[in-house]
């Protein structure tokens, strides 16, 4: 058995923003402020669970959040813009198995491997997120 420990270190400067996610309590929120862009024409990628939301886009197109993560890429992983992985991110995408066509996402506490959406999600497709009820 091999363990590694994730760190963090402060990242300066910061990431440029490609994406945003929420956790738990925070879904709501950033499912109602994402609905809300899209209806105004943004045009997001958003992947869903009951327990998290990724959005995906450009920066001025992302929705604003209490509680929301702001995420730029480092190589192929997503990671909180303000933020270094130690080990390095290019190691992480490999250990959680991400393969191409995925999304990862790293963020301290949580990880997240998705397929990649397509931009031009349907906002009314997230009325269960914004009601709780995913």
């Amino acid at each position: 058995m091999t363990t590694v420990q994730l760190r963090w270190e402060r990242r300066e400067p910061p990431l440029p923003t490609t994406a945003v996610l929420a956790l738990g309590d925070g879904v709501p929120a950033l499912a109602a402020a994402t609905r809300d862009r899209l209806r105004a024409g943004a045009r997001l990628g958003v992947v869903a669970d009951d327990t998290a939301l990724l959005v995906l886009g450009a920066a001025e197109d992302l929705p604003w959040a209490d509680g929301a993560r702001y995420l730029g890429r480092d190589g192929e992983l997503l990671v909180p813009t303000t933020a270094r992985s130690r080990p390095a991110a290019g190691l992480w995408r490999a250990a959680l198995g991400a393969v191409d066509g995925q999304v990862c996402v790293l963020v301290p506490g949580h990880a997240l491997v998705a397929d990649v959406p397509r931009a031009g999600a349907d906002p009314e497709a997230l009325e269960p997120y914004v009601r709780g009820l995913a």
